[in-house]
């Protein structure tokens, strides 16, 4: 048997998890070109949120995911293989060899890092920092919801990278600790003990170079008033918005952007998958040493699916939100 988790309604602000429905049936069957996948790790992503507002009802939601193949009927996936593919929440999924992606055998590298510090998260966070921001050796860079899957990657890599401070921001003073003993940033915010612009400012008193954006609102308003003259913000999120019922507000020193010859780019990082490569080569050495931490709560079984994904929401995860069946 096969459950998959379908999405049944739509939400009216944050998510509660009667928008989900869990539905059993029998096992799917390969056709000619494709290969049956037994899932064993999902994908929570923030973006999730978003597309709970026009994707199919009725429909399994979708996202990435990481399997065995058990049986297939094409010669491009052999049986015992490990791949990677967007057919998220379930338990079993039907590939192809053009919608799926062989995974390498990286010794001291776990399986479930390719979903998060080797996967579209900290994908992200290396397009953020390297390609949008552009961050040099010996800059200061602050990096909003620090603690979540694309900021405890960008955390580390900006450290690899040359960053000589490092600052984020959490919601939690437990969740700050983890930060700096955990994660190795130089400092970390906590933004629910409030004045969000003076702890950054305390904490970067000669100003940031570069803000890596997840939450938009009061982050990037405190991140324009700290930023130095010709600083970059890397737009990847705005995950305080996802759910709210209200537009967002602008920062109210937004003509400071300006004033300062800032540059604020936003970016999706399905535009730039061809950075992987790169990113594997730069990470992969480092997983294996143990200098960069696959930062990750697990949550188990198919049935706590929604449950990991309101959680995740909530910020009750440490590092990425993956699913293990």
């Amino acid at each position: 048997m096969s459950s998959v988790v379908h999405q049944i309604a739509r939400p009216h602000g944050s998510p509660t998890g009667a928008e989900f429905a869990l539905v059993t049936g029998p096992t799917p069957t390969p056709t000619p070109g494709t290969a049956l996948v037994e899932n064993l790790y999902l994908s929570v992503d923030p973006y999730m949120r978003q597309v709970m507002d026009d994707g199919d009802l009725h429909a399994p939601m979708e996202g990435r995911a990481l399997g065995r193949i058990v049986a297939s009927l094409d010669p491009a996936l052999p049986v015992g293989g490990l791949v990677f593919h967007r057919h998220g929440w379930r338990t079993h999924a039907l590939v192809t060899p053009a919608d799926s992606r062989p995974l390498p055998d990286l010794p001291g590298v776990p399986l479930s890092a390719h979903l998060g510090v080797l996967g579209g998260t900290g994908l992200s966070a290396y397009v953020g920092l390297v390609r949008i921001a552009q961050l040099r050796p010996g800059e200061t860079v602050f990096i909003s919801a620090a603690a979540g899957a694309v900021g405890s990657a960008a955390g580390q890599l900006a450290r690899l990278l040359g960053a000589s401070r490092v600052i984020g921001s959490t919601g939690s003073a437990a969740k700050a600790r983890h930060l700096t003993d955990a994660l190795g940033f130089d400092a970390a915010l906590d933004y629910r003990a409030g004045d969000l612009t003076g702890q950054l400012a305390k904490a970067a008193p000669d100003g940031i170079d570069v803000y890596l954006d997840n939450v938009g609102g009061d982050h990037l308003e405190a991140a324009i008033a700290s930023l130095r003259e010709h600083g970059r913000i890397a737009w990847c999120g705005a995950v305080a918005q996802y759910s709210s019922l209200e537009p967002p507000a602008a920062p109210r020193n937004l003509f400071e952007v300006m004033a300062k010859s800032l540059r604020l780019e936003g970016f999706l990082v399905r535009e730039h998958l061809d950075a992987r490569p790169a990113l594997e080569e730069l990470l992969v050495p480092h997983i294996q040493s143990g200098r960069v931490s696959v930062d990750e709560t697990v949550v188990d079984g198919i049935d706590n699916m929604v449950s990991a994904f309101l959680g995740m929401l909530r910020g009750e995860n440490l590092g990425k939100m993956i699913v293990r069946l």
